[in-house]
């Protein structure tokens, strides 16, 4: 249920029946020529609704900006630093933690390496400074199931995937297509003009993309995150 909806009787009420939450996070970044800058919150907010659906839980407000290192040269792409997410995240979970709520969910619809790292480094805080179980996953890691139906093995953003979510999920957003691109970023040197190695910044493949694959990805990650919030909620009355 999405918690900013419900009024404080309403919220008191069913947290005598719900104990987990999920913070759907994303970023504010281009997704190539095709799709919204907003598109891994958005993701991430419906993964959590779906999930909760199966599994009975509080779904926050999503947060739409994190840590954009590859894609910060690109137009739109509006980001904020470590410290600030990592603050962030651990204050969200406190506030979660002094409501009642036993388990917490960090689910990022972005897959930056740096971002998903500030997630831990905070779900690792909560977990000495409250009582909480914590969970960190990306929404890519959820994907085993749908696997089999996908044609780009190399996907990772604003590809296959994200387009064909698009498609099925906001199909009034998705303005055309674009062609199949990756990253030539070096393996080791840093780089100032970022956009220079990745002037589409698509990585995947869009053309592959369509509204029923888009479907049954998020019914298997769905499936996924509503195992993995029942796995937390095991752990909290196990005391572990």
């Amino acid at each position: 249920m999405l918690m900013h909806e419900l009024t404080m009787p309403g919220f008191v009420q069913q947290r005598r029946q719900v104990e987990a939450a999920i913070l759907p996070i994303g970023v504010m970044e281009q997704h190539g020529p095709h799709l919204p800058l907003g598109l891994d919150a958005m993701h991430a907010l419906a993964l959590a609704q779906a999930a909760a659906a199966i599994e009975p839980c509080f779904v926050l407000p999503p947060l739409f900006y994190g840590i954009c290192r590859s894609t910060a040269n690109h137009p739109g792409t509006i980001g904020i630093s470590g410290d600030a997410l990592r603050a962030v995240l651990h204050d969200i979970g406190q506030g979660v933690w002094s409501q009642g709520i036993r388990c917490l969910c960090l689910l990022t619809g972005h897959a930056g390496g740096t971002h998903q790292s500030a997630l831990i480094e905070a779900g690792e805080r909560l977990l000495t400074s409250t009582g909480l179980q914590v969970a960190t996953v990306c929404v890519l890691d959820l994907l085993a199931e749908a696997r089999p139906i996908l044609q780009c093995p190399g996907d990772s953003h604003a590809g296959e995937v994200e387009t064909s979510l698009a498609m099925h999920l906001w199909p009034g957003l998705v303005q055309g297509s674009a062609a199949e691109e990756y990253p030539s970023f070096p393996r080791f040197r840093l780089v100032r003009d970022k956009r220079a190695h990745w002037p589409g910044g698509v990585w995947g493949d869009p053309t592959k993309a369509s509204a029923e694959k888009g479907r049954l990805i998020l019914e298997a990650e769905a499936k996924a995150l509503a195992a993995l919030v029942a796995e937390l909620l095991a752990a909290a009355q196990e005391g572990a």
